[in-house]
C-alpha cells in the first residue's frame, strides 16, 4: 500500500475513533478533553507513528521492549509521549525507563525496585507509574495478562508512591476473560473506578484510569477512564502471526 493511501485510511480510521470517544464522552456527561487517546502500535511499522503523528496523534503504547525502543529512538524528533502497556520483566526496567513517560503494568514490588533503580540511575525526570488491577483475581482466578489483586493495589501502590524516581499516576485495567465480570466489560470498568477513588487516598494526585480498548472503549468513558488504549480500531486488524 502507498504512503498516501495509508495516510487516508489511517485518518479515516482515527475519525471514526473520535466520533466513538466523542458520542460516550457526550453520553457521560463529560467533556472530550477529559479522555485521552493512547494508540496502541504494536507489530505496525515505525512509518505508522510517524504519519499518525503527522493527524495529530501524540501518545503511543506498545507491548514489547524492544519494538518499543526502537520506534522511540527512530521516533524521537516528533516529540511523542510514549506509554509501556505490556508485561514487563525486571531486566527490561532500564531499558524503558530511557524512553518510556509512563508506565501501565507495574505490577508487583520487584518491577517497582528495578524502576526506581533504574530511573535514578538515569537521572531522568520522574516516571508515571499505573498498577496494573487484575480484576480475574478477585474471582480467585490468576490471569496470563499480568496484574495486581485489587486487595493489593494500596499496598503496592503504596510502595510506588515511596519510590525514589518514580510517580503513582493511576490504575490500569484490561477487561477480564474469567470471573464475575467476564463479558461485562461497563462492570469491570465500574469496579476500577472504586479501586482508583480509593488510590487518591494514597495520593490524589494519582487520577489516570487506564482502561478501553476497541472493542469497548464506550464502556470505559462512560466508567471515567482517563485513557483509552486503541489499537485494531485506528491500524487495522493485525495479520495473524505463524
Amino acid at each position: 500500500m502507498s504512503v498516501e493511501r495509508r495516510e487516508v485510511e489511517l485518518a479515516a480510521n482515527l475519525a471514526r475513533v473520535e466520533e466513538r470517544i466523542t458520542r460516550a464522552c457526550d453520553a457521560a456527561g463529560r467533556e472530550r478533553a477529559d479522555v485521552t487517546l493512547v494508540v496502541v502500535t504494536k507489530t505496525y511499522p515505525v512509518e505508522d507513528v510517524r504519519l499518525l503523528a503527522e493527524l495529530g496523534v501524540r501518545e503511543f503504547a506498545e507491548n514489547r521492549d524492544q519494538e518499543a525502543a526502537a520506534k522511540a529512538a527512530a521516533c524521537a524528533d516528533l516529540g511523542l509521549s510514549w506509554h509501556f502497556v505490556g508485561q514487563l520483566q525486571t531486566n527490561k526496567a532500564r531499558s524503558v525507563a530511557g524512553y518510556a513517560d509512563y508506565v501501565h503494568s507495574v505490577d508487583r514490588a520487584r518491577l517497582v525496585t528495578a524502576l526506581s533503580a533504574a530511573v535514578v540511575h538515569s537521572g531522568r525526570a520522574p516516571l508515571n507509574c499505573l498498577v496494573q488491577v487484575a480484576l480475574e483475581k478477585e474471582s480467585g482466578h490468576e490471569g496470563g495478562r499480568g496484574g495486581v489483586a485489587p486487595g493489593h493495589v494500596a499496598e503496592l501502590a503504596a510502595a510506588v508512591a515511596a519510590a525514589p524516581g518514580l510517580r503513582l499516576a493511576g490504575v490500569m485495567t484490561v477487561a477480564p476473560l474469567v470471573g464475575v465480570h467476564a463479558g461485562n466489560p461497563g462492570a469491570a470498568f465500574e469496579r476500577l473506578k472504586e479501586i482508583a477513588r480509593n488510590l487518591r487516598s494514597i495520593d490524589p494526585a494519582a487520577n489516570m484510569v487506564s482502561a478501553g480498548m476497541s472493542g469497548d472503549l464506550e464502556e470505559a468513558i462512560v466508567a471515567g477512564a482517563t485513557h483509552v488504549r486503541v489499537g485494531s480500531a485506528v491500524l487495522g486488524v493485525r495479520a495473524a502471526l505463524g
